[in-house]
């Protein structure tokens, strides 16, 4: 039976935030080192774009492992890498090409893995809810923030496990026109953010 905490033992209980500046604070507030999240959109819409972006600004608190399970390492996914310079998270962030789910559980397990994983995308992962809640629940105990890249079906993540990953995590993100708007359980923040300045004004101008 798991323990039971009393008011005073919650109030008094200590959590590791990460102090966001700027765009990232506006959108996504403080949220707690241990945090998930879902990003959807369409293709074309830039959700890869920021989860790249959201990657590189996470170096600022730890080790990133980006498990890029559909594309792997491609010329595209290199593009991205060099639109957003990730050189300069070099010693940061690690790429792993298309790495199977248990040796990625494996990974995380081990004593010095990764300060936060990204698994892109949900529809490649080829697991069931069971395991999905088996590897939140080993990053929750460990501290480790826990992010997934999704495709989308009209406004909505693709699929029943994606579905299941917008309602379990903290952060929900849906991209569209170049632009992240954030929700669920925000620490502050709540603003749109914009991927790519130029496309997004595009876009919106047309649509508006």
């Amino acid at each position: 039976m798991k323990r039971a905490y009393s008011v005073s033992n919650v109030l008094n209980k200590k959590f590791q935030t990460m102090p966001f500046k700027d765009e990232w604070n506006d959108t996504f507030g403080c949220p707690s080192k241990e945090f998930s999240a879902i990003i959807w959109g369409d293709s074309g819409n830039g959700k890869t774009d920021m989860m790249i972006q959201f990657a590189k600004y996470l170096c600022n608190f730890g080790r990133v492992a980006y498990n890029s399970m559909e594309e792997g390492v491609s010329h595209t996914f290199q593009m991205a890498m060099q639109r957003h310079y990730m050189n300069a998270v070099e010693k940061e962030f690690i790429l792993l090409d298309r790495e199977p789910w248990d040796d990625m559980l494996q990974r995380m397990k081990k004593h010095k893995s990764p300060d936060f994983l990204i698994v892109d995308s949900v529809q490649y992962t080829g697991v069931d809810r069971r395991k999905y809640k088996q590897l939140k629940e080993l990053m929750k105990k460990k501290g480790k923030g826990l992010l997934f890249l999704s495709h989308a079906q009209g406004k909505n993540p693709k699929g029943a496990l994606a579905d299941f990953i917008r309602y379990d995590v903290d952060l929900k993100i849906f991209v569209e026109g170049f632009k992240a708007f954030p929700g669920g359980r925000l620490n502050g923040g709540g603003q749109p953010f914009t991927i790519w300045q130029e496309g997004a004004a595009k876009y919106w101008s047309k649509v508006q």
